[in-house]
């Protein structure tokens, strides 16, 4: 059953000084592509600027604008509609693993199979991959990859920054939704699976009321080659689903901020993230 979820996301920064002028770009509009479609979605700035949207170069839609009078703070707020499908299961028929190192696969999804700035190569995890892809088809290998993530990391909010990589993260034994994420993909990336970081919201309650607001949670999670993309939350355990709203997909978080953007000034401080989420149908 498909669900219809509108979500406020509020971000922004407080500068120790007026700024002069900042050149800014957010990712906060939800994809329209296979299993989600988007019926409305507006982006606001304070102070008020004038925008303009672009697709960047992995599909996500990208509301640019720059100020150029003194401010102090500066708030970004998207609101959005969108229709939301349930979960897929994994295909009985994906490619084997023959399949996916023929050089076609590889020349075509060589972005999502090399290492990243989060996502580097490592010997003890790359072992594990193969081990692992050893027991199973791909199509049960992600699901597979993704409990051994959840068995290795705790889910533990502000032991983790946006620019800690997934070895810092499995060494320390614990992180967030990015974190989980970017682990995922090492270790299906390192036996040639394409895998893409997957960045969006969560409605946390699997059977939400219709017309109540929660506190919702900016989210990560995974796709894997399988024929066709196939999304996998590690850090919930489930397939991609009717709670997860697409906003950006990349190679890891660096290529998905929700904001990010240059200025002339002094000191900045984050004014965190608030998330709404309401199912209305």
């Amino acid at each position: 059953m498909s669900w219809q979820i509108r979500i406020e996301h509020s971000t922004g920064y407080r500068y120790a000084t007026p700024v002069l002028s900042s050149y800014n770009e957010a990712r906060l509009i939800p994809q329209t592509s296979a299993g989600q479609l988007t019926l409305e979605a507006t982006v606001r700035t304070e102070p008020t600027a004038a925008t303009y949207r672009y697709w960047d170069y992995w599909g996500t839609q990208v509301t640019a604008f720059d100020l150029h009078t003194p401010h102090t703070e500066l708030v970004v707020t998207g609101r959005s509609v969108v229709r939301t499908a349930p979960a897929r299961p994994g295909p009985d028929d994906g490619p084997n693993w023959q399949a996916l190192t023929d050089e076609s696969t590889t020349d075509r999804f060589v972005e999502f199979i090399r290492p990243g700035r989060f996502t580097a190569d490592h010997p003890e995890l790359a072992e594990t991959a193969r081990e692992l892809a050893a027991r199973h088809t791909p199509a049960e290998f992600v699901p597979a990859v993704g409990e051994w993530v959840r068995q290795r990391l705790t889910y533990r909010p502000g032991t983790t920054g946006v620019h800690t990589s997934a070895v810092d993260a499995w060494q320390q034994g614990e992180g967030v939704c990015q974190d989980f994420a970017h682990l995922a993909l090492v270790l299906l990336r390192a036996v040639g699976l394409p895998a893409r970081y997957v960045s969006g919201y969560l409605h946390p309650s699997t059977d939400a009321t219709i017309g109540e607001t929660v506190v919702g949670q900016s989210h990560a999670w995974v796709e894997g080659w399988l024929g066709d993309w196939w999304g996998f939350d590690p850090t919930n355990g489930v397939p991609a689903g009717q709670q997860h709203v697409v906003v950006a997909r990349g190679r890891d978080y660096n290529d998905v901020p929700p904001l990010l953007g240059v200025y002339s000034g002094g000191a900045s401080t984050s004014l965190g993230v608030t998330v709404a989420v309401t199912r209305l149908s």
